[in-house]
């Protein structure tokens, strides 16, 4: 039987990755039809299918399971030896994949690409933004970039940018007509801005009373699944919403939004960034992970000292 190749060997553990031809034809800046030529390749020369496919989906074999399980070591071998070639090189090359919920896309990674990829021509970044946590180790993400209480234990996290914020807004005329609610409590009298995660999860509202976490989970027959969207309904006089002090700072500063129970809305830890301790970071991850310090302040200067870890999704 003859070998298979190394490449439809990183195609087969990609298609598998993502149970997906598209999505691994895009990884590997192929066309789909090449992916699926490799992976049959690939199946006549082990002579045993790899993927159960339909039209609508595609899944590992008992076989495939297998094979993946033996071959996942040695590609992340092949890949230590490609990096360990940045030892010989004036400047580290290749690909860092990020995935980073959307709030940390724009406010931690936004300010970094230019720097980023201005002092590393032979480097490329690729930024996956969701509010899904996800296995970014199964999915083929260096890192991930997450608030500091959703990160798995068994990462390495890296803290970016300020301690920040969550606060409660609504509009004038909504208080004018409904009262000001002044505890969590009054807040279940009203109706307000409720907001899913695409998991399908109803955000609990995380406040903070007499030091203890506190999961809101606020009335309201209005969903939404942005937080533009969320503010855009509190200005428009729908209800309270929740919402980053960073988003919602220019309502606030306007006078077109109020932010309502202060005491129960603390600073919160920052963003981290985030790998897993298994494995070594590779040199252009860490380039990243430099400059991103270096282009954001330390965390907690100018501001409060963060609450204890919170529970966000």
């Amino acid at each position: 039987m003859a070998q298979p190749n190394l490449s439809h060997l990183a195609v087969f553990a990609s298609v598998a990755r993502h149970l997906s031809f598209q999505r691994a034809a895009t990884d590997n800046g192929m066309s789909t039809s090449a992916v699926s030529h490799a992976i049959r390749g690939l199946e006549e020369r082990l002579g045993v299918s790899l993927f159960n496919r339909t039209t609508r989906s595609v899944a590992l074999t008992d076989a495939g399971r297998h094979f993946l399980d033996r071959l996942q070591p040695a590609l992340r071998n092949v890949d230590d030896a490609v990096e360990a070639m940045n030892l010989f090189r004036s400047s580290p090359a290749g690909t860092v994949r990020i995935n980073a919920s959307r709030m940390a896309a724009h406010m931690i990674v936004a300010p970094v690409m230019a720097r980023f990829l201005s002092a590393y021509p032979e480097l490329s970044l690729e930024i996956i933004n969701n509010d899904d946590m996800i296995d970014i180790v199964e999915q083929g993400f260096d890192a991930g970039i997450r608030f500091a209480g959703t990160i798995p234990e068994d990462m390495v996290a890296v803290p970016l940018g300020p301690a920040t914020r969550f606060v409660v807004v609504a509009a004038p005329g909504w208080i004018a007509a409904n009262g000001e609610p002044r505890t969590p409590d009054e807040l279940l009298a009203h109706d307000c801005v409720r907001y899913r995660f695409p998991n399908g999860r109803i955000y609990r509202w995380e406040l903070w009373e007499d030091s203890r976490e506190r999961h809101l989970d606020v009335p309201g027959r209005l969903v939404v699944g942005e937080t533009d969207i969320a503010l855009r309904a509190a200005l428009d006089g729908i209800g309270p919403a929740y919402a980053s002090e960073a988003a919602a700072r220019p309502h606030i500063e306007s006078g077109a939004l109020v932010t309502l129970i202060d005491d129960w809305c603390p600073w919160q830890p920052s963003f981290q960034l985030y790998y897993p301790r298994q494995r070594r970071i590779s040199s252009a991850l860490r380039a990243f992970i430099d400059i991103a310090r270096a282009v954001h302040r330390a965390p907690g200067e100018g501001v409060p000292s963060p609450a204890p870890p919170m529970a966000a999704a």
